[in-house]
């Protein structure tokens, strides 16, 4: 019997709208599924993702195209897992990225469930990455054609096992031909600007979110140099980046880039060299899309953050799910606790973990 069924992930975005349409148009038979997130509900706004509007807009697409289209609650799953964890690694002083650990955790697992649950094939997402088959038996995870919406980063801690069966048809199209084949076709969204904030903030920002859910770990203090000067006053460490130029409130003819973060003493550190001196750091929680055996250098790139330049680096694993970063050079882009590095050979992603 032919595999052809596929649940395709829609958002009320024009990508996830295209990658259903697409499907269809290639003899797939196609169901759409949006996956209702939490927010916080005591501010004006809603979550990105699933907004009543975005909700409205992707029922309309899948009727445009007359398939089947389903609404699954997980604001549950999504808080306990997502907001709880940027609550308390931004408490710890980290960076989290909350999305890729969506994608990880939430929606590559309830998207491959509620496929299971209609008897279908495979899934589908609107993400601009390739997945190809390898002389292994397995998969590789590859950049987009268009480089300027390439979201392998994003989906660099998705298991091999969630990523088998997963269709993305757009890995091999530029954002333009989407929108203008969306047009053509004449999908309601096809004008909708991309989303660029965290999705759960609604029309607050992260600060707020924080403050409602940590305040205790907010306290003011003192910003010093890296001599021990006293250059400013801090609203709260967690507020603050590793690598943050912006919003620090310091009166100085050269611009400041927060170096580290005192939580016994309550200071932040600051200076004139960004990350100037950085030549190493640990990286956790690796996802690895290669076989590491016997813990041999791996020379690649690294991406720090997402859109961030990659820089050359050699890898030397600790065990499994662990290695050390290191530079000949110094490193100029910001490595921040609790980001994620990915790593890259070419167009093809290696893996990814989180920065200690």
């Amino acid at each position: 019997m032919q595999k052809n069924k596929v649940l395709v992930g829609m958002s009320g975005g024009i990508d996830s709208s295209y990658t259903a349409a697409l499907l269809q148009q290639q003899g797939y038979e196609v169901t759409g599924l949006m996956l209702r997130l939490w927010s916080e509900p005591s501010v004006s706004g809603e979550n990105n993702c699933c907004s009543t509007e975005s909700q409205f807009t992707a029922r309309r697409a899948a009727a445009k195209l007359d398939i089947p289209f389903y609404i699954h609650d997980a604001k549950e799953e999504f808080f306990s897992t997502v907001v709880t964890n940027f609550i308390e690694e931004y408490s710890r002083g980290n960076t989290p990225n909350p999305c890729v650990l969506c994608n990880s955790r939430i929606r590559w697992k309830l998207l491959r469930k509620k496929a299971s649950d209609f008897g279908l094939d495979y899934i589908a997402t609107g993400h601009y990455a390739i997945i190809e088959p390898n002389d292994e038996g397995n998969i590789n995870l590859k950049k987009g054609k268009d480089r300027s919406k390439d979201q392998s980063y994003a989906l660099a801690m998705i298991s091999r096992n969630d990523l088998i069966n997963t269709l993305l048809p757009l890995g091999k199209m530029r954002k333009t031909e989407v929108r203008e084949n969306s047009k053509k076709l004449q999908l309601p969204n096809s004008d909708k600007p991309d989303s660029q904030d965290l999705c759960f903030l609604g029309n607050t920002s992260y600060h707020d979110l924080l403050s409602m859910y940590a305040s205790d770990k907010f306290a003011s203090g003192a910003i010093k140099d890296t001599n021990g000067k006293v250059v400013g006053i801090h609203s709260g460490l967690p507020f603050y980046t590793i690598g943050q130029r912006k919003g620090l409130r310091i009166a100085n003819t050269v611009p400041y880039y927060v170096v580290a973060k005192d939580f016994q003493e309550n200071t932040l550190i600051v200076s004139t060299e960004r990350n100037s001196i950085n030549t190493q750091f640990r990286v956790k929680n690796i996802n690895w899309f290669i076989n590491i055996q016997g813990g041999s250098p791996l020379e690649c790139t690294v991406q720090t953050r997402y859109r961030s330049e990659e820089l050359a680096v050699l890898v030397n694993p600790i065990d499994e799910s662990c290695a050390e970063v290191s530079s000949q050079v110094p490193m100029k882009a910001s490595i921040t606790p609790g980001q994620v590095a990915v790593f890259y050979q070419g167009d093809r992603c290696l893996g990814g973990g989180i920065i200690v």
